[in-house]
Parts: structure tokens; sequence; C-alpha cells
């Protein structure tokens, strides 16, 4: 049984903390430090998506800090380690400014970009916020490439708040098999499906709950789509191209579910918009190419890095 704060899971590198007051709560944020051996002065900043914390980043993080990089890795407030607030107005403007704390307190002032999923949607405001601090950007399936709002029906956050007290494991490995992986599953999925369905059972749930329902209220309703053309910084777009999320997909109409969370038209329009941007598309790889297909992802990465 996990507690809300994944308590006694085992990250994969040392876990430290910093304190915020935000909105009167004092609340902590927790965030991975991971510093190479041999050191070539950049660091990478790792963001992680909705479903997700910091921890799925493992693998990518020791590549990045054997090549020399400071890799640094948030679990934003009200995920992973960081605190469920009991009270709290979320918004992309104040989870970027969250995560620009950690970096004045570790005094990095630049930093390399990526964002996986709803981590790609906080990427991109932290660039368009912080363009001076953000050398490059990468996007890794973000959502946020459409505005789902204009296509889709406003669920309200008790709506979100309901079928998020519903969830369980099989619910959660179900949604990831068809939206994440095209019903093709591996064991080692387990892992990331345990981290979210372990504390839907402890009694403190429907705190951690309500967060979920305020972010994907955040999610739906601010997004970043209107402002690709303001992005300054050399931005890489990788997109696995079998991928099909969509935010409350299930609540459009039959005739406009089908169109929604077409990844391969959504990569090459946002590329299009974004100044400076290059795509690399990953055929037959679905939301999560650092877990599916991780060396068609750390290749074009790495490559984008040292340009």
């Amino acid at each position: 049984m996990l507690g809300i704060n994944l308590e006694g899971v085992n990250y994969p590198f040392p876990i430290q903390y910093i304190t915020l007051t935000i909105q009167g709560e004092q609340l902590k944020m927790a965030y991975m430090d991971v510093k190479p051996q041999n050191a070539n002065g950049q660091t990478v900043v790792l963001l992680h998506g909705k479903n997700f914390n910091g921890a799925y980043w493992e693998r990518t993080a020791q590549d990045l800090s054997i090549q020399g990089y400071r890799v640094v890795i948030p679990d934003q407030i009200g995920f992973g380690k960081s605190s469920k607030p009991e009270h709290i107005q979320y918004s992309f403007q104040l989870l970027a400014r969250n995560t620009r704390a950690i970096l004045d307190t570790l005094q990095i002032n630049k930093i390399n970009l990526l964002g996986h999923s709803m981590g790609g949607m906080l990427a991109t405001r932290f660039a368009l916020q912080y363009p001076d601090v953000v050398s490059k950007l990468i996007l890794e399936n973000p959502i946020g490439l459409e505005d789902w709002k204009t296509k889709v029906g406003y669920q309200t956050i008790e709506e979100w708040y309901a079928t998020e007290l519903k969830q369980n494991y099989t619910q959660i490995r179900n949604y990831q098999l068809v939206n994440y992986y095209d019903n093709k599953w591996k064991p080692e999925y387990d892992r990331w499906v345990n981290l979210l369905a372990g504390p839907t059972t402890v009694v403190d749930y429907p705190r951690l709950a309500w967060n979920s329902a305020l972010l994907y209220d955040m999610i739906f309703t601010q997004p970043v789509y209107y402002e690709f053309e303001n992005i300054k910084a050399p931005t890489l777009l990788i997109i696995g191209q079998r991928d099909r999320t969509a935010l409350a997909k299930n609540k459009a109409p039959e005739s406009v579910k089908a169109t929604l969370g077409n990844y391969p038209a959504l990569g090459k329009a946002a590329a299009k918009r974004i100044p400076n941007a290059q795509l690399v598309e990953i055929d037959n790889v679905g939301h999560l190419p650092h877990i599916e297909a991780y060396e068609k992802f750390i290749q074009p990465l790495t490559t984008f890095l040292k340009q």
C-alpha cells in the first residue's frame, strides 16, 4: 500500500525538497539533482506528465549524466513525493514558478528543458515565462497541441473528481493499454501503473483525487496552443506516431472523437508554428517514446542537445 506522497517508494536518485508557501499553505516540492562525474557545464530539466512522476526519467537521467549533463527532475506540487495541497488554484504559470524556485535554490541560470505529455505544456509555459533561462526546448509527445475546449464540452471539477475517486489498478492499466501502448502491454509498464494505483486504496486518497481533478481542469482550460509562435528557444518535437491521447475524448461527440489526438498531424502542425523547430517522428510508437522505444528517443535527443 502506497501513501499519497509515495511514502516508502524508492526513487532512482536521492530526493531533496524545497519549501514553498503557496496561497497560504506551506508545501514541500520534491526533486532529484543528478550530478555528472565529468560535467559539461550544461543542465537538463526533465518535466513529467500528468499520470506520472519524476521516477520514470531514470534511464534518461542516467544516460544524460554519463554524457556530462547535470539533470534536475522535479515532482510538481500535486504529484509524486511532493505535497498534495488541501486548497489550491493550479496554473501552469504557478508550476513554472515553482520549477524556477528549484533552479534558483540550486543557482542554475540556464537550462535545456524537456517536457513529456502534460510536462510538455508546462515546458512550453516555462519557456514563454522565462525565455532567458531556456537554451533549448524539447517536447516529447506533449499534450496541448490542440485546444480541446473548442471541441469537447466543459467538464466541471466535481465531474473530474467523481471520475478520479473511481480509479483503481484495472482502470488505470486499461487506460494506458489503450491510449499509450496500442493494446501492446509489457510487464515493465506495470511499474508506472502501480505508482498511480497504490494510493487509490488509502484513506486520504480523496485529497489526491481532488488535486488530480484540479489539475485536469488546469490542463483543459489553460491552453498553450495559441502561443507556440512566441517560443524563442530552438525546439525539438519528438512525436510517437501511434499516440492518440486527448483530454476528455470520451465526452466528445462521435463525429469529433475520431479527429482528436491525431499526433502525426498535430506534430507537423506544431513544428510549422514554432519558430526554429525540428520534428522527429517515431513510427509505431505511442505516448511514451522514452519508455516504449528508448533508443529511438535518446538518439535524437542527445543529437539535438549537442547542436
